[in-house]
């Protein structure tokens, strides 16, 4: 059971009880690299997830650090295409020193320049590392590739080009225009009372302002591109990545994808792909599928890393798992035995505080309401065989993959 609230201002507030000692609270800002509107925007919105911690109205850079590592929490931030979350895990009677950091953050950062032409460098170096990481690398590749000129084709970290030229007002003026109220949820899993946590939103969160209802020129419809391409990377292994369009967050068929991709090419060792082509034939160590859905836009994704010997080869059985789900209706058995294995394994990410409580505020941002673990659960329960099969004909039909290979 999940409780809610919703500020004077918009912001609203979603909160899971339990028992632990340890409080898990976040802000999730619906704003991520889909909104950089120009090319010299590009990587400003994760830049700014960075900058945020680097000085305020009323606390240096030092400081910021030490409000939550000084009492062993943490503090951490992340950006997405969609989304940028601020977030701490501390014992739960600090819950006041988070939620006050963060309204600290959010609403007063001042960008000092001095501070932030450090935080360049660090950028980046961590843009050079993702360069070094072919198997991460891949996958900004093909997004590219497959959204072509629309916003969703934008890399997260941007580029050194760009990183170098940001400035201090240029991240301020990003930050006012898109960090407002109506975009952001405040998500908290702990052992504390709620009507304290609503009391403190409001003492902190609640004297920004309502934004008046700026209309921005909506995205271009999604069009997806398909390729097949290769890069030479010089490589020590051929990095495979196949993909094709997937529902949205808001498409029926979800459901239904989600438990496919999990049978596909999800975490478990048993999963079909990693049988076939790891298991059977020892052609690689890592073969996973990925299911990302977006508000308006999803993809789908088979990586592997194979040697250079065994890639057409392995391109074959993967297209072969693909042919079997569209052509071979599960058994009930083979469904039961699917859905226990899927359910199983979202209580156990749902039993860590943290990953519920990002779980929820994702949820809560797009949806404005939070499906328990019993009611997703009965949402799997309920998807057929004819469903899935249904499913599998039109998301996996073979002339709708684009492949994009490392060599």
């Amino acid at each position: 059971m999940y409780l809610y609230h919703t500020l004077n201002n918009g912001i609203r507030i979603i909160f899971s009880q339990n028992s632990s000692n340890v409080v898990y609270a976040g802000v999730y800002i619906g704003v991520g690299s889909r909104n950089e509107k120009s090319p010299a925007e590009e990587g400003i919105a994760h830049f700014i997830e960075h900058s945020i911690f680097k000085g305020t109205e009323h606390r240096r850079s030092y400081h910021i650090r030490n409000r939550i590592d000084g009492v062993g929490g943490e503090l951490d931030a992340f950006t997405t295409k969609e989304e940028t979350c601020v977030y701490a895990s501390a014992l739960s009677q600090h819950l006041e020193r988070c939620l006050e950091l963060f309204s600290d953050i959010l609403f007063h950062s001042t960008f000092p320049q001095h501070e932030i032409e450090k935080e360049k460098d660090v950028v980046i170096e961590e843009i050079n590392l993702y360069k070094d990481s072919p198997a991460e690398l891949i996958y900004d590749d093909f997004e590219e590739m497959i959204f072509g000129r629309h916003p969703l084709a934008h890399n997260i970290l941007g580029s050194k080009k760009n990183v170098k030229h940001f400035s201090s007002e240029q991240l301020s003026r990003f930050l006012h225009q898109n960090y407002t109220p109506d975009k952001m949820v405040i998500s908290v899993v702990g052992n504390v009372e709620f009507k304290r946590l609503v009391h403190l939103c409001e003492k902190y969160f609640s004297h920004t302002d309502v934004q008046p209802n700026v209309k921005t020129d909506a995205d271009d419809k999604v069009e997806y591109q398909r390729f097949n391409n290769t890069l030479n990377k010089r490589t020590h292994q051929v990095h495979l990545l196949a993909g094709c369009p997937a529902p949205t967050i808001y498409d029926e068929k979800k459901n239904a994808f989600t438990l496919l991709n999990n049978i596909l090419g999800g975490p478990a060792m048993n999963s079909r792909l990693n049988v076939s082509v790891r298991e059977n034939q020892g052609f690689c160590y890592t073969i996973e599928s990925q299911y990302v859905p977006f508000t308006d836009a999803g993809l789908f994704y088979i990586y592997a890393g194979v040697d250079s010997d065994a890639a057409e080869r392995s391109t074959q059985l993967i297209l072969e798992e693909l042919r079997r789900l569209r052509e071979v209706k599960l058994s009930p058995q083979q469904l039961h035995s699917a859905q226990t294995q899927l359910i199983g394994q979202m209580a156990i990410t749902n039993d860590s505080g943290l990953n519920e409580m990002q779980s929820i505020g994702k949820a809560y941002l797009n949806f404005d309401h939070v499906d328990t673990l019993e009611e997703m659960n009965r949402d799997i329960l309920n998807v057929t065989p004819k469903e899935l099969q249904a499913v599998a004909q039109e998301i996996f039909a073979e002339d709708k993959f684009s492949f994009l290979y490392y060599k």
